[in-house]
């Protein structure tokens, strides 16, 4: 129907007749002369429509927004003075011959203006509302690029694109199964993957060392801003490269992908060792845009009477930080006290502080509640390890080092934010070594990636010390945001039953549930690892934007509903009685 899409027209096609189909995005009569803005998905072209054709004009005079309109026309200069520089079109205009109404529409629930300031709620429940907005069409039009660009560069690196299975099994990834039940095997259910990890691995136990795939996956989690419950990831495996051959062909896609889709230069990606990312900055996915740094000073405080600090600070799992900022001591107490608050989520029992206001007066010079406890000395020490200036202010925390990491990390980045103290757009990262686990409450321990990873050790090491043991694993970090991560996987049949040991899983359970994979491993498994990117996180920070539900067609909220279908949904009593199910009240035992 179409010669044309309205955003590709340009000063190249004038002189030419051609036709349009689209939206109407905004009607208007100037004098006589109507102008209709008609708009599909790769823009706006403008449209007059003059009096002397009269079928065409007492059409175009009873179109509303978002009619969908077929439009014949001669694209011409538009008159001096009204080009408009904001719009790739602003040049052109076409002069309507023939109009055609496609189909007529109701008065949408909102506009379709960018600035239009409209609940995410009423968006997502009229999505296809909102995925009319130009907004939204150039950030899945970006999307579509970038997994075109992943695309490319993966064929010309000899990846093949392979489909895993979507239902599967149930596998302690550290986050709860999607469960589907099974009609035809009574009381069985199968699981949607949380990521196609084992069947790639087993992918290069058959000789495809070279495999990606654009992948759907699943976790019933609790959400947040850069989570869902159904995710994309690009989930890239590869057999005979060690970490270092990974890492270095991974950041070279996303090198290349920025360079070619927002023409940035992201350099080198420097190291950073897990443990270093977390002593300086109370994270394993640091923000070096920041120039903020956590310094502990447990050793300073060990002996003071102020219990707060000293408690923490004779603790072998407590930890004493502080966190200074520059051009802080101009805070307001009701910003501090907002602070406060802030950190008590992550645990935090209080956040204290201290204002640098006169250096050359010594620990007068000082303002804070804290200092009279700390005492003139101690408090002096601080200021100087932390490097603090006038005008400052020092944040503490002092809890547990897991309570102090998360609390201080987090308000470091708020800070810094809020102080506007980036000091660069970009800063990327590796962050490497790792742990292989972590203590649970109840002392048991847990994978700290997956159960799939290998450690830096032999089997014999491990078992003696798991706690100390660090993987050959990798995260890449970009503003804060974990990009992806991988590793180098066990491909040896004992290594991955000694893994199994330490985490608690019998023989018989690890037969049971992973069975197929031990077994496979005995058949001349190679070395092999790979990474996973989420695609949509990658796609929200190269847009900009602050949420996934921005750079997702159709997402879900919060709470894991679709607004737009009103799912999940109930299910008859036939359904479930096929499926073996009987559904339980909550106020039943």
């Amino acid at each position: 129907m179409r010669s044309h899409y309205c955003g590709d027209l340009r000063k190249e096609h004038i002189g030419e007749e051609i036709t349009l189909s689209g939206w109407v995005h905004r009607r208007r009569d100037h004098g006589g002369v109507i102008f209709l803005d008609v708009r599909d998905r790769q823009g706006i072209a403008q449209v007059v429509f003059d009096p002397d054709r009269e079928e065409s004009f007492a059409l175009a005079d009873s179109v509303r927004n978002e009619y969908v309109i077929e439009i014949k026309g001669l694209v011409r200069n538009r008159p001096e003075g009204t080009t408009n520089s904001d719009m790739p079109t602003g040049e052109i205009e076409v002069l309507g011959k023939e109009l055609v109404i496609l189909n007529k529409a109701e008065t949408p629930p909102f506009q379709l203006d960018d600035h239009q300031n409209v609940s995410e709620d009423v968006r997502l429940r009229n999505r296809f509302i909102d995925l009319r907005r130009p907004d939204m069409q150039n950030k899945l039009r970006f999307r579509s690029k970038v997994t075109s660009e992943i695309r490319r560069f993966l064929d010309d690196n000899g990846f093949l694109d392979i489909e895993t299975p979507i239902l599967t099994r149930a596998t302690p990834e550290g986050a709860r199964d999607y469960l589907v039940p099974s009609r035809t095997h009574e009381g069985h259910f199968f699981a949607l993957p949380q990521s196609p990890q084992l069947f790639k691995q087993l992918l290069m136990v058959s000789g495809f060392d070279r495999y990606y795939q654009v992948a759907k996956c699943f976790r019933d989690e609790d959400l947040r801003a850069d989570r869902q419950p159904e995710f994309t990831q690009i989930d890239i495996e590869t057999s005979f490269m060690d970490e270092e051959q990974i890492m270095g062909m991974t950041e070279s896609m996303i090198r290349k992908l920025f360079s070619e889709l927002k023409g940035v230069d992201l350099g080198e990606f420097p190291r950073m060792s897990y443990e270093e990312a977390m002593r300086r900055f109370g994270s394993d996915k640091p923000d070096l845009r920041i120039p903020l740094e956590l310094v502990d000073v447990a050793d300073l405080l060990q002996n003071i009477e102020f219990k707060v600090f000293a408690g923490p600070a004779k603790d072998p799992n407590g930890r004493v930080t502080a966190l200074k900022v520059p051009g802080g001591a101009s805070l307001t107490r009701k910003i501090i006290d907002e602070y406060t608050k802030y950190v008590s989520i992550y645990g935090a029992k209080g956040l204290a502080w201290i204002k640098v206001n006169e250096l050359e007066n010594g620990a007068n010079g000082l303002q804070s509640p804290i200092v009279k406890f700390l005492g003139d000395d101690i408090a002096m020490q601080v200021v100087e390890r932390v490097g603090a200036q006038n005008g400052d202010i020092i944040f503490f925390g002092a809890d547990s080092a897991k309570i102090v990491s998360e609390a201080l990390g987090a308000l470091r980045i708020k800070v810094g934010i809020d102080m506007n103290l980036l000091e660069k757009e970009w800063a990327p990262l590796w962050v490497v070594d790792f742990p292989m686990f972590e203590t649970n409450k109840d002392g048991s321990v847990s994978a700290l990636h997956h159960p799939f990873t290998a450690p830096s050790c032999s089997p014999e090491e491990l078992e003696d010390n798991p706690l100390t043991a660090l993987s050959r694993a990798y995260d890449m970090v970009l503003n804060g945001t974990e990009l992806g991560g991988g590793s180098v996987r066990i491909h040896d049949q004992e290594m991955q039953k000694t893994v199994f040991r330490v985490l608690g899983i019998t023989d018989e359970e690890a037969e049971e549930k992973f069975g197929f994979l031990l077994n496979a491993l005995k058949y001349g498994a190679p070395p092999h690892g790979g990474l996973a990117f989420g695609l949509d996180r990658l796609i929200m920070l190269m847009t900009g934007t602050e949420s996934i539900r921005e750079v997702i067609a159709f997402p879900k909220t919060q709470s894991a509903a679709c607004l737009l279908t009103d799912a999940p949904g109930v299910v008859g009593n036939t359904q479930l009685r096929e499926l073996n199910i009987k559904l339980r009240k909550k106020d039943e035992v």
